[in-house]
């Protein structure tokens, strides 16, 4: 596949997207992924792995290739590869794209990739997802992503619009002091929506019947209560009006994804009180953890904005695997030519410093200030 030898990541997502090539594609002998694995020349080795697996790139064909070739390959790979692979194998990986499989948001499954933990968030999205087809839905789907900072609630928002191909606004909650507020506000993130700038009522209008994203950051940080009462009827009805005896404008296919650190502390209390807080946590440790988010979600918000929420969506602590994951992605985009010179060895002491240096309450965050910092001592020791 000439795409992967060119160590374009966008290039090769552009070749799997229109059929040009699939992810199972041979390249000689060896399977595109093996090929990849084993070619040391890719810059952008990590980046193109996760292409090739969004697509569905079979990993049991490395072992039915060649179990010694496997075995080097995997021992060779850093740890974010190692954990993006193994993530391609879980029962529950299986589980949730036999959800996906005849869903409208199927494309959404990439998520797995393009996110570090939280499987089981991602199920229970998942979940909520595949109950919906293409047909419009009698009520839109909100969604309330909860949690402490820095664990991937506004990495998911952002790229759930992208994985989609629909237009997304996202509105700084912390900003607002009334509904007039929340109406006339401009998206945070204008490149993601695909037009010219526009307020939240353009954008509605705009894509009146249509999917799009409403993205709601820091919900639970908005000044006034007035602001979440001018979302009860959108919620309910999917109808919304942005003043009196204006028109209806229908919102039914929209999707509305609230941010909020609202029970963190709640989420670290279950995390430690967990039977193997080092692995997955269970669907039932999951399902019991959203029961005790829920009420904290109600006082803060209000039973009547909640009763309209489809699913509050804990993230949660990262494991040890995942936390090495996340320092050895950050060290990946870091310029090759200054991994190169520090070397395996260098680069194994950067991640492993890393986590030494995680902060719980500043998640992957920390992870990312410390790599960067422990880089710069290393080149000095050049």
């Amino acid at each position: 596949m000439f795409a992967i030898a060119s160590d374009d990541p966008e290039e090769v997502r552009r070749v799997l997207a229109t059929g040009e090539a699939g992810p199972n594609d041979n390249v000689g002998p060896q399977s595109a992924l093996a090929f990849t694995l084993g070619n040391d020349q890719l810059a952008h080795k990590l980046d193109i792995v996760k292409v090739l697996l969004e697509y569905g790139a079979d990993t049991s064909e490395l072992k039915d290739q060649d179990q010694a070739l496997a075995k080097v390959l995997m021992d060779q790979v850093d740890d974010a590869t190692r954990y993006y692979l193994s993530k391609a194998e879980t029962a529950l990986t299986r589980k949730t794209d036999a959800l996906m499989k005849r869903s409208s948001f199927k494309p959404i499954a990439k998520l797995r990739y393009g996110i570090i933990g939280q499987d089981r968030a991602l199920e229970q999205l998942f979940r909520v997802l595949s109950m919906h087809n293409q047909k419009i839905s009698t009520t839109p789907i909100v969604m309330l992503l909860c949690g402490p900072s820095g664990y991937g609630k506004s990495l998911l928002a952002q790229k759930f619009g992208g994985l989609l191909d629909v237009p997304t606004h996202t509105v700084n909650m912390t900003t607002l002091r009334s509904a007039h507020d929340l109406w006339q506000s401009y998206s945070i993130t204008p490149e993601l929506n695909g037009n010219s700038r526009c307020t939240l009522v353009e954008f509605l209008i705009n894509n009146e019947g249509k999917r799009a994203i409403v993205v709601l950051d820091e919900i639970e940080k908005t000044k006034e209560d007035s602001v979440l009462w001018s979302l009860l009827l959108p919620w309910e009805s999917g109808r919304c009006s942005f003043e009196a005896n204006s028109m209806n404008i229908d919102v039914r296919n929209v999707v509305w994804l609230g941010t909020s650190n609202i029970g963190q502390d709640l989420i670290f209390e279950h995390h430690t009180k967990l039977h193997k807080p080092e692995e997955v946590m269970t669907r039932n440790e999951y399902v019991e953890l959203m029961g005790s988010v829920r009420p904290r979600v109600s006082d803060r918000l209000g039973a009547s904005v909640l009763s309209r929420v489809t699913t509050i969506l804990p993230f949660v602590p990262f494991t040890m695997e995942e936390k090495r994951a996340l320092a050895s992605e950050a060290l990946s985009g870091i310029s090759s030519d200054i991994t190169a010179e520090l070397g395996r060895e260098a680069m194994q002491g950067v991640v492993d410093g890393a986590l030494e240096e995680f902060i719980p309450e500043e998640g992957a965050r920390s992870i990312y200030r410390a790599v960067s910092s422990l880089v710069v001592d290393a080149m000095d020791l050049i």
